[in-house]
């Protein structure tokens, strides 16, 4: 293949085409995750309003929630690369797409219902946990409302993935913007007994939440009416019947996908624990950090579910010099953004600190944990796009195994050894995590190389 190809008349490098088409699927998709996280911002923000107790209770139950959207996230999410590498493959295979979404949401809903046996014991589980039985209590309350909005949020993250597929990736976006005015309107009359509604607190507070849920999907159905280039693949044809090959697949790429999720986001869970053992300014030090870094980090996650598309185009064409030009410039738009959002954390921590709080020891630490997490920001971009470059290749399993590794065997030793061991809690703690991060990114990266080896 030449270094240039003929474009709308116009010669213009591959590299940039693939960054405009990165880019037109990664905006929306980046935004739609920001709405998401406004969504748990809004949740958090109104209970917070109503009592302390309450607030602790949500932040309990949206853990044990947290796991069980992860187990059924990951076979979600596989409907991604099966359509990507399918189009890839026949541009006008419908039949094969429907039967790949079909599938997908049969797989949410059969995941679901295990899980909701689960979450309507959370109470009993947090109490084997050792949680305050008050606590336990409120938070059982939370998730039994709370989980019935389970199936419906799998399978709006199904139908999402389906539409950014297919080059659609707003439509998901403008449901999600939706979603928020929805659940602060729903939330804030159910919580505080407005419009003549009765006052229920932690069950109003997962009503609206689980109610925004049913308000997506069924929304995001509605878009998917109106749009027809979209409506024309006809999802729920003979929906009853069973697809056993694509069923399969799902299952075989999903599991994988959501256990290095989970292996991921225990990671973070139990460090979040060991910096609660260091005292009150470590824990909250470590919440700031990782809030700032939880947002600037949408940005390459939503380039790199949009290099799982476009890697997948690639790869059902058997395109593996196209599979690998997309991972790497995805790679490329990624870590310069978190470069950026570096470079600011590490020369205005305590100017970022300060917006969240005016306690002087933890802005300081604050400050210093940013420095960390400036680097910590380039190796997550990296690896997120690595993970997700790899299941556009529909590689599920090889990443999996690589996650586990490069977080339990390579960031959590460094961060007990550095934290714990040598005494330098929360830095010891956060140079461990980018030490993870890094590990897995270079691990991902070296098996995006190897599987598009073979054309490049």
């Amino acid at each position: 293949m030449t270094d240039l190809i003929l474009d709308q008349k116009t010669i213009r490098p591959p590299w940039l085409i693939e960054a405009k088409a990165l880019a037109r699927l990664a905006g929306p998709m980046a935004l739609a995750q920001l709405a998401q996280m406004a969504i748990l911002t809004t949740d958090v923000l109104l209970i917070g309003r109503f009592s302390e107790e309450a607030l602790a209770s949500v932040t309990i139950g949206n853990a044990v929630y947290y796991f069980a959207w992860l187990i059924g996230n990951g076979p979600a999410s596989a409907v991604s690369p099966m359509v990507a590498q399918i189009l890839g493959a026949r541009p006008r295979d419908r039949a094969h797409v429907r039967a790949a979404v079909r599938m997908s949401l049969w797989t949410a809903v059969l995941i679901s219902i295990p899980m909701l046996a689960v979450l309507l014991n959370a109470r009993w589980i947090l109490l084997h946990l050792g949680q305050q039985p008050e606590l336990a209590k409120g938070a059982g309350v939370f998730v039994a409302v709370l989980c019935f909005g389970l199936p419906f949020t799998m399978g709006f993250q199904v139908l999402r993935n389906f539409t950014a597929a297919l080059g659609k990736p707003g439509a998901a976006l403008w449901v999600m913007l939706a979603s928020i005015v929805f659940n602060a309107i729903v939330g804030w009359t159910l919580i505080f007994g407005h419009f003549g509604f009765p006052r229920l607190g932690l069950v109003g507070s997962g009503i609206a939440t689980a109610g925004s849920a049913v308000f997506a999907f069924f929304a995001m159905l509605v878009v998917i009416w109106l749009t027809p280039s979209v409506r024309a693949y006809r999802i729920f044809r003979r929906f009853h019947i069973p697809v056993r090959p694509k069923f399969v697949e799902v299952l075989r790429l999903g599991l994988p996908m959501g256990l290095a999720m989970i292996f991921e986001a225990m990671l973070f869970n139990t460090m979040t624990l060991v910096m609660g053992s260091f005292g009150m300014t470590p824990v909250a030090a470590h919440q700031i950090t990782l809030n700032v870094a939880s947002i600037t980090f949408m940005i390459p996650l939503g380039i790199g579910m949009a290099a799982t598309v476009r890697v997948g185009l690639a790869a059902g064409r058997n395109d593996m010099v196209g599979a690998r030009r997309a991972g790497f410039t995805a790679a490329v738009m990624a870590t310069g953004f978190a470069a950026v959002c570096g470079l600011i954390m590490a020369l205005f921590g305590r100017q970022i600190a300060s917006l969240y709080v005016g306690v002087p020891e933890i802005i300081e630490l604050t400050a210093t944990l940013l420095i960390v997490a400036a680097a910590f920001q380039v190796f997550d971009s990296l690896q997120v796009v690595g993970v997700l470059s790899l299941r556009g290749l529909k590689d599920a399993r090889a990443s999996m195994i690589l996650a586990g590794v490069s977080y339990w065997l390579a960031g959590a030793p460094v961060s007990i050894g550095l934290g714990v061991l040598l005494g330098w809690r929360g830095l010891g703690v956060w140079i461990g995590l980018a030490f993870g991060l890094a590990v897995a990114a270079a691990a991902m990266g070296a098996r995006f190389m190897w599987l598009t080896r073979r054309t490049a």
